[in-house]
């Protein structure tokens, strides 16, 4: 990206003569309502004014179902109100590369019974019904998870099938690293272990298994580990395969650490968690 946040300069100007230029839009909050918001208590960084602008900064990551984008929230002229986002988009199924879904969403309950209906005859609606669920589920899946403490980024928004989250990285949008990105010792790794245990500990107590937990889903910011995409996420009693994914889940984690030389073990890891999510 060259530059992106010399964008356009508007600190000269009034709220009146102020245009969304290229990749800008007015920011969309004032179009959600309460249950399309983040959990309160709110961070304080987060920009509600109905004046502030959304500027697309760049790609961060391309998936199998959604783009992830960078996103600057700002109110022009006011420096202090100005936050990083990351913009998760998901595609419709014709744009998909995501065919797995059926395994993860078994359990889980369609409210609308015309989106049942579309989404059983895979219309056009139907398929916009898919797109935008994924976004729900991972948007409530976050919030959840936020309550409970786990170190998930802090869900903002959800509009349809764009959901709008914490900025995990720095000031000049330089994004966290993913946990397999990492160069770290062995205390280090031994650490992080503890920390990716400790959410998965979270998540099982709830009754929940990421369903999909790996060193590329999981980012080191500050010190600490993050937890992402979520839109997977699994109710291990609700679904018929859910203690299989947190079965795996298990082994996912320990072969990574397990090859970088940190002890661990898969099936006592696993029956820890199984226990606790039958408590």
């Amino acid at each position: 990206m060259n530059d992106p946040f010399a964008s356009f300069d508007a600190s000269s100007l009034s709220f009146a003569d102020v245009e969304p230029g290229e990749n800008q839009r007015w920011t969309t909050w004032p179009t959600t309502i309460p249950t399309q918001r983040g959990p309160q208590p709110r961070p304080d960084w987060i920009v509600t004014d109905a004046g502030a602008l959304d500027t697309e900064l760049g790609i961060l990551k391309t998936g199998k179902e959604a783009d992830v984008l960078l996103l600057e929230r700002a109110v022009p002229g006011d420096p202090a109100q100005r936050t990083l986002l990351a913009a998760k988009r998901y595609r419709d199924s014709d744009r998909s590369g995501f065919h797995r879904s059926a395994t993860y969403t078994e359990g889980r309950a369609t409210r609308n019974t015309r989106d049942t209906r579309a989404l059983a005859k895979k219309s056009s609606h139907g398929r916009e019904v898919a797109a935008s669920a994924w976004s729900i589920a991972e948007f409530e899946a976050l919030s959840r998870m936020h309550e409970l403490g786990a170190p998930v980024p802090y869900p903002v928004q959800v509009n349809g099938t764009e959901i709008l989250m914490e900025f995990l990285g720095d000031a000049d949008g330089a994004a966290a690293p993913r946990l397999a990105q990492v160069r770290a010792d062995r205390a280090e790794l031994a650490g992080h272990f503890a920390q990716v245990v400790d959410i998965m500990r979270v998540f099982a107590a709830a009754g929940f298994a990421h369903g999909d937990l790996s060193a590329y889903n999981l980012l080191v910011h500050e010190g600490r580990v993050r937890v992402i995409d979520l839109p997977q996420i699994v109710d291990v009693i609700a679904n018929p395969q859910g203690l299989d994914l947190l079965h795996r889940d298990c082994v996912n984690v320990c072969d990574w650490f397990a090859r970088r030389r940190i002890e661990c073990d898969a099936e006592e890891l696993f029956a820890e968690l199984l226990a606790s999510s039958f408590v």
